[in-house]
C-alpha cells in the first residue's frame, strides 16, 4: 500500500519556483526520512501533502486520495504535524487531546483513553490540566506530536519533529514513528538532523533545489559527507527545461 506520494510536483510562489518536479513515495510500514538544505523544498512538499497548498502540476496523493479532498475515513486515518503545532491555546492539554481524538473519529470513550495514554507517552502529566497557551515551546511541540499520532494514523507527516525537543522528547519521538511504522503506517519525517533520522529512517531521501536528487544509506559511514556531495553534484549537472 503507498500512504504517501508526490509525482512530478511543481509549485512557485511568483518568480520563485519552490518544488521543481518533485517525486516520493512512502509505503506502507516504513519510514522515509526527507533532508535537505534550506529552501530545498522539504516543507513545501509537506504542506502539499498536508492539504494546505495547491500545486501548479503534478500530483499529491494521501492514502490513494487527493489531500485537499480527503475523504472522512482516510481524513481520519491520516495524521500531519507541517509547522506551528495544531492546538487550541484556551483549552488545556488533555483538552487538546480529547479534542484530536474526536476530530479523528474516535469515540469518546476512545478519546479519553487515548488522551490518558498520550499524557503518559509524551510525559506530559505534570501539564494536562494546564492551558496550551501557557506551555513551553518544547512542551507545545510534544503535544502538538501527541495530538497528531493519538488515533494511530495508517499516514503520517513531520516536519522538524524534535527541533524544540529535549533528548527524552527526541527518544519519545523516535519510538513513536518506528512504532507507527511497525504497526504499518506510511511516515515521512523532514529533518536537517541527520544523524537522528538515520536512526528511524528505512530510507533517506536528499531534497534540493526543489527535486529529490537522490537516496543516501540510513546507518551508513560519512553520511553528511555524502550528502554535501549530492548536493554539490546536483548543483553541477546540468538541469532539463521545464
Amino acid at each position: 500500500m503507498t500512504a504517501l506520494e508526490l509525482h512530478g510536483v511543481r509549485h512557485a510562489f511568483g518568480r520563485l519556483r519552490a518544488l521543481d518536479g518533485f517525486d516520493l513515495r512512502v509505503a506502507g510500514g516504513e519510514v522515509v526520512a526527507l533532508v535537505g538544505l534550506n529552501g530545498a523544498g522539504k516543507t513545501t512538499a509537506l504542506r502539499v501533502l498536508a492539504g494546505r497548498l495547491r500545486p501548479d502540476a503534478g500530483v499529491a496523493r494521501v492514502l490513494g486520495h487527493d489531500p485537499a479532498t480527503l475523504p472522512a475515513e482516510a481524513a481520519q486515518s491520516f495524521g500531519q504535524l507541517v509547522g506551528a503545532p495544531l492546538v487550541y491555546r484556551e483549552l488545556t492539554v488533555r483538552e487538546n487531546l480529547v479534542a484530536a481524538a474526536r476530530l479523528h473519529g474516535l469515540s469518546r470513550a476512545q478519546a479519553i483513553e487515548s488522551a490518558t495514554t498520550a499524557v503518559e507517552r509524551f510525559e506530559l502529566g505534570r501539564w494536562a490540566g494546564r492551558a496550551a497557551g501557557g506551555l513551553s515551546s518544547g512542551n507545545s511541540q510534544r503535544l502538538g506530536l501527541a495530538c497528531a499520532s493519538l488515533h494511530r494514523p495508517t499516514a503520517l507527516i513531520l516536519d522538524e519533529p524534535t527541533s524544540a525537543l529535549d533528548p527524552a522528547g527526541v527518544v519519545i519521538v523516535r519510538e513513536l514513528v518506528r512504532s507507527l511504522a511497525d504497526d504499518g503506517a506510511g511516515v515521512l519525517v523532514s529533518s536537517h538532523h541527520l544523524d537522528e533520522v538515520s536512526r528511524i529512517a528505512d530510507r533517506i531521501l536528499v531534497a534540493h533545489a526543489g527535486r529529490i536528487v537522490g537516496p543516501l544509506a540510513p546507518g551508513s559511514a560519512e553520511l553528511e559527507q555524502q550528502f554535501f556531495a549530492m548536493v554539490l553534484a546536483a548543483d553541477s549537472s546540468p538541469r532539463e527545461s521545464a
